[in-house]
């Protein structure tokens, strides 16, 4: 029975926001929060946090998470994910779920998990949410993205895509960094070389499309807080305190 996987990278050495998952918020890590969003997702077999660190290692093991310790070499999440499903040979589609994401929606979770499982032509499925604010589009912290007609990506960047050269026409989606990979396709898109594009907008996902892999993607109302900035981490605080 092929088994799915929610794998979340945590590593040590952000470049803004230096330990990122062992910040606390409310006397609890950041990368506790997201296991216990994960842990709620009823489509998933298993929870596993991949790290190359031994303090969130120690810190994981300590609310009770399944933990892998990987490489430091890694260049990437999907690279580490990759590392870690190489020992779990029953698991045939893997969720990439990113360390940084305390306020998931398990929905969201639930939604990936559907879409790349129920999509033959798939190798990889992620989500999109409409931008309502003129400023986030211009963001490059923002990743932007563009679908066809089927709801494949064609695009993912930092810059603003479609550019306007004609205004009010174009929808704008933000790209929210979730990922199913079919088992096979995590792989086979972990072996590749990073492309120019990829190394110039520093986005893994350009490596899948650059290659002629699918993605899949999913228009969704939700609209997530990853924490990349002091900021994000400032306006996490406020509604984990709120809650």
């Amino acid at each position: 029975m092929s088994k799915t996987a929610i794998i979340i990278p945590a590593r040590y050495n952000s470049k803004r926001l230096q330990g990122k998952p062992l910040i606390k918020v409310c006397d609890k890590p950041i990368i506790q929060w997201v296991w216990e969003r994960a842990a709620q997702v009823k489509s998933a077999d298993t929870v596993i946090i991949a790290t190359d660190n031994q303090e969130i290692f120690d810190c994981a093991k300590s609310f009770g998470a399944n933990v892998e310790m990987t490489s430091e070499n890694h260049k990437c999440g999907s690279d580490r994910i990759a590392e870690t499903a190489q020992k779990y040979p029953e698991i045939s589609y893997i969720i990439n779920l990113q360390g940084d994401e305390p306020m998931i929606n398990t929905n969201c979770v639930e939604e990936v998990i559907n879409l790349i499982k129920n999509n033959n032509d798939a190798d990889i499925s992620t989500l999109l949410a409409e931008i309502k604010e003129d400023e986030d589009i211009d963001d490059p912290n923002m990743v932007k993205c563009v679908k066809d007609i089927n709801g494949f990506a064609m695009y993912f960047s930092r810059s603003k895509i479609p550019y306007e050269r004609n205004k009010g026409i174009a929808k704008f989606y933000k790209h929210i960094g979730i990922y199913g990979y079919k088992r096979e396709a995590l792989f086979r898109m972990t072996k590749l070389q990073q492309p120019e594009i990829e190394q110039a907008e520093s986005l893994e996902q350009l490596r899948a499309l650059y290659n002629g892999m699918k993605i899949i993607t999913s228009v969704v109302e939700y609209n997530s807080i990853g924490i990349d900035t002091i900021e994000d981490l400032n306006m996490f605080r406020k509604l984990a305190e709120k809650r």
